[in-house]
C-alpha cells in the first residue's frame, strides 16, 4: 500500500492538495480561538510543547512564534505526507526548533520514545472526533506532560446542531451523514461530552471549559469554512456511499443560494475548548 493509499485510509477527510488547502483556511478562521487557549494555557516563551495530531502543521507553526528559540515544539500526526510539509515548512523558515514525527497519536511512548514527562504543554485540535481510541490519546499525553502541565484542546460536541438558517433537507441530510462517516470509523463527533471525564481518569484536572458558537454569514469569512467544507466532503461522502449524488448536487446550490442572500445563515458546528492540568 502506497503512503498516499495509507493515508487516506486513516484520515477519513483525506490528505490530498485540497485538504491541505481547507486545513489552512481552517486555522486562519480559528486562530484567534487557538491563541487565547494557549494563553491560558500559560504557552510562552521557553515552552516545550506537543501538537497531537498536528496535520500539515499550521498550528504548530504558530506554537513556534510563541514558544520562540529557546523553547521546542514537536508535532506528531500519522499522514507522512502532513508531516512532510511541516518539516519543509520549518525548514524553510528556520525553525530548527520546531520538528514533525510520523506516529500514531494512540499510542504517543511508541512515537516519541524517552519523551516521558518533558512537555509544557499539549494540543489537540479536531483529532479526539476522528480517532478510535480517544482514552489512549489522553493517557498518551498526560505521561509525556509534567506536573503541572497543560493539555489544551478544541473539539466538538453536538456537532449534528450544524444547520441552514432556513433549515435545508440537503444540508440536514449531509450533515447526518458525516457523523455517520466518523462514527463507522471508530470516531466520535460529539467527544466533548465525555472528555472531562476522561481526563479526569488520566490524571488531568479540568480548568477550563467553554464554548465557541459562530454563524456564517453571507459574505464573512465565517461563512467560508462551510462552503468550502461542503465543497471538499460532499463529494467524498458521496464516494463512499454516505450520501446520494442528487442530495449533494442540491447542498451545493443551497450553498451558493445562501452565498447570495442577505437574511440566510449557516450555523457551525459549535468548538469546545478544555484546557487541563497534570495534578
Amino acid at each position: 500500500m502506497s503512503t498516499a493509499e495509507h493515508d487516506a485510509r486513516e484520515y477519513v477527510l483525506g490528505t490530498g492538495r485540497d485538504e491541505l488547502e481547507r486545513l489552512g483556511l481552517q486555522h486562519r478562521l480559528w486562530g484567534d480561538a487557538a491563541h487565547e487557549a494557549w494563553r491560558h494555557g500559560a504557552i510562552a516563551p521557553g515552552a516545550n510543547v506537543l501538537d497531537v495530531g498536528c496535520g500539515p502543521g499550521y498550528a504548530a507553526l504558530d506554537l513556534a512564534n510563541l514558544v520562540l528559540a529557546e523553547g521546542a515544539v514537536t508535532g506528531i500526526d500519522e499522514s507522512a505526507s502532513f508531516i512532510a510539509h511541516l518539516n519543509a515548512q520549518a525548514h524553510a523558515r528556520g525553525l530548527d526548533y520546531v520538528r514533525g514525527v510520523v506516529g500514531d497519536v494512540q499510542n504517543l511512548e511508541a512515537a516519541l520514545p524517552g519523551a516521558r514527562g518533558s512537555f509544557d504543554a499539549a494540543y489537540a485540535r479536531w483529532v479526539l472526533c476522528f480517532v478510535p481510541r480517544p482514552e489512549e490519546v489522553i493517557a498518551g499525553v498526560a505521561s509525556m506532560l509534567k506536573p503541572g502541565g497543560r493539555f489544551i484542546v478544541h473539539d466538538y460536541f453536538n456537532y449534528t446542531s450544524m444547520t441552514m438558517a432556513p433549515r435545508r433537507a440537503s444540508h440536514d441530510k449531509a450533515v447526518a451523514a458525516t457523523a455517520k462517516s466518523w462514527r463507522d470509523r471508530g470516531g466520535d463527533p460529539d467527544i466533548v461530552g465525555r472528555l472531562p471525564r476522561l481526563l479526569e481518569r488520566c490524571g488531568l484536572e479540568v480548568t477550563r471549559l467553554r464554548v465557541h458558537q459562530r454563524l456564517g454569514m453571507p459574505g464573512s469569512s465565517m461563512y467560508a469554512w462551510p462552503h468550502v467544507w461542503w465543497k471538499v466532503y460532499a463529494p467524498k461522502l458521496v464516494q463512499m456511499g454516505y450520501l446520494a449524488q442528487s442530495d449533494c448536487d442540491e447542498l451545493l446550490r443551497d450553498l451558493n443560494e445562501i452565498a447570495g442572500s442577505t437574511t440566510d445563515f449557516v450555523v457551525v458546528p459549535p468548538v469546545y475548548e478544555v484546557v487541563a492540568v497534570k495534578v
